[in-house]
């Protein structure tokens, strides 16, 4: 049985988790043994409605619902571009040090999209590998992990868009054996009160300790979540 998921805000109107990577979020989104929406509702003995997506290898801050009408009023805010996301992957190659990638992604059906994402480069290892953090504008289909593979900078442990020899370095040097990528930081107005909110998530273990064990900064990314409220800011 899988570990209750951590909770990183919750009030009247949503609950904001840390999803880890290897755990689909949804069933009409892959396939696979557990599910974040099927854990979270068993959690909270409650229903909740999945707004936004995370890939199932992707770890990070995962927004639900507590009402299909706050999913509404959510995804809307997705749709219109409304929602400020934050992530941090680890890459092969050296991006420019600040780099605005616009280029389309096409869609499930082959149709070029709109897509945009800002880059910015953190660090350098080896002067080979970059970490980087990323802030989409768009929300396409693997949209940072295309884009980076765009530039030939290709996400560590990416099994559809990476390079293998490189995947299987860093797992056997550095016990890397995930996608680098990790959805930092969330930020957009809280549905019923209107306020700003934002919310992130640390590095995972699987994750920051191979980074740490390469030597990189650990003040790079956040180092604990922000305490959950224990009243809801809309009482």
């Amino acid at each position: 049985m899988r570990a209750p998921l951590d909770i990183l805000f919750r009030d009247d109107a949503l609950c904001v988790v840390m999803k880890p990577s290897g755990l689909a979020v949804h069933r009409g989104w892959a396939v696979a043994d557990h599910y974040a929406l099927d854990l979270l509702r068993n959690q909270l003995r409650r229903w909740v409605y999945p707004v936004h997506r995370l890939d199932q290898p992707t770890s990070g801050v995962l927004i639900f619902a507590l009402s299909s009408e706050i999913a509404s009023v959510l995804g809307e805010a997705f749709m219109e571009h409304r929602i400020a996301k934050r992530y941090v992957a680890l890459v092969r190659g050296i991006p420019a040090e600040r780099l605005r990638v616009d280029h389309p992604i096409k869609d499930e059906r082959g149709e070029p999209r709109p897509a945009v994402t800002n880059l910015t480069r953190l660090w350098v290892f080896r002067r080979r590998y970059s970490l980087v953090e990323a802030r989409p504008e768009t929300g396409r289909t693997h949209q940072i992990r295309r884009h980076l593979k765009h530039l030939s900078c290709p996400v560590i442990g990416d099994t559809s868009y990476g390079k293998s020899e490189h995947n299987r370095l860093f797992a056997n040097e550095f016990g890397l054996e995930r996608l680098a990528l990790h959805a930092l930081e969330i930020g957009f107005d809280h549905p019923l009160t209107g306020l700003p909110l934002v919310v992130q998530a640390p590095l995972p273990p699987d994750f920051a300790l191979p980074l740490a064990r390469m030597g990189c900064p650990g003040d790079l990314w956040p180092q604990a979540a922000p305490p959950a409220p224990t009243e809801s800011p809309c009482s």
